[in-house]
């Protein structure tokens, strides 16, 4: 079988490999974005009846619009109701793994690390809902969630479901950042989910570029390259999700869940299935 060497240009490449980060501008169409969509509705219908029977709401907003319902069900409570979910969700629902699987962000992270590709365990959906604190995500490196890790690289995929923007809270990085060591960090205590932060003198001076993206879009970015996101102000939920791949020669962190293999030619009988996924099977076989 041939090898495909992914679908990015040597300028796409080159510009990665320089700033540390890519944006591919609607990657993703809304048949891409139909399935993980589904399964965020059926975490969200899940969330609902659960604070009903809790009698912490008396309406499951069942005819809000998707970017708007999980927004309204939470209109009202507090940050520890909305915490008590998580600040990002793992679940193992069949849509999440058809966007993972999903051939054009395989190709597109082909192009930069090759095509014997990882789907590493660390995948967050991410519902920013309006003025909840956990929304806003303070200055790091993605490689602080796995320091002891010798995986290198992780390259983060990064994708709206809704356009990002300044109001909703878009992703802000810091190009040219990936080359750092892992900075020394620490939990931040405002969010009452301890993300792990960076303190502003270790920003130093490089230029923030902020990145407003359409629904579908990608941004890639290397695990130490310095980003955040600000808070949503808008009065819907800005969703999201952050996927991650690496070589299949690197660590696959069992401590954090089960990977998957997504994509191999030296071994495509042990890619993993739909099947093998929801039952934490890495391979297949």
């Amino acid at each position: 079988m041939a090898i495909n060497q992914g679908s990015l240009s040597r300028e796409q490449v080159d510009f990665y490999e320089t700033e540390g980060y890519l944006v591919i501008p609607e990657l993703l169409n809304a048949e891409d974005l139909a399935a993980p969509r589904q399964a965020m509705e059926m975490k969200v219908s899940q969330i609902a009846d659960e604070l009903y029977e809790a009698g912490l709401i008396t309406d499951k907003r069942t005819d809000s619009p998707f970017p708007n319902r999980l927004a309204e069900l939470f209109n009202g409570l507090t940050d520890k109701d909305f915490n008590h979910y998580g600040r990002s969700w793992r679940d193992r629902i069949p849509g999440y793994f058809t966007l993972m699987s999903n051939p054009k962000i395989l190709d597109a992270v082909e192009s930069l690390i090759g095509g014997e590709l990882f789907s590493n365990p660390v995948y967050n959906v991410r519902p920013k809902v309006p003025l909840v604190a956990s929304g806003a995500v303070p200055w790091h490196q993605d490689k602080s969630y796995w320091p002891d890790a010798n995986a290198n690289p992780v390259i983060t995929v990064w994708i709206p479901l809704v356009d990002a923007n300044l109001e909703n809270g878009c992703l802000h990085i810091k190009p040219r950042t990936h080359k750092k060591r892992v900075l020394k960090w620490h939990q931040e205590s405002y969010s009452g989910t301890g993300y792990t932060a960076l303190k502003d003198k270790q920003l130093g001076k490089t230029e923030t570029v902020v990145l407003p993206v359409k629904a579908g879009s990608a941004i890639l970015f290397n695990d130490r390259c310095l980003h955040m996101s600000t808070p949503n102000l808008s009065d819907s939920v800005r969703w999201s999700v952050d996927l991650r791949y690496q070589p299949t020669n690197q660590d696959p962190m069992p401590q954090h869940g089960a990977g998957f293999l997504a994509r191999s030619y030296k071994y495509p009988e042990r890619v993993a299935t739909l099947e093998d996924w929801m039952n934490n099977r890495p391979e297949h076989g």
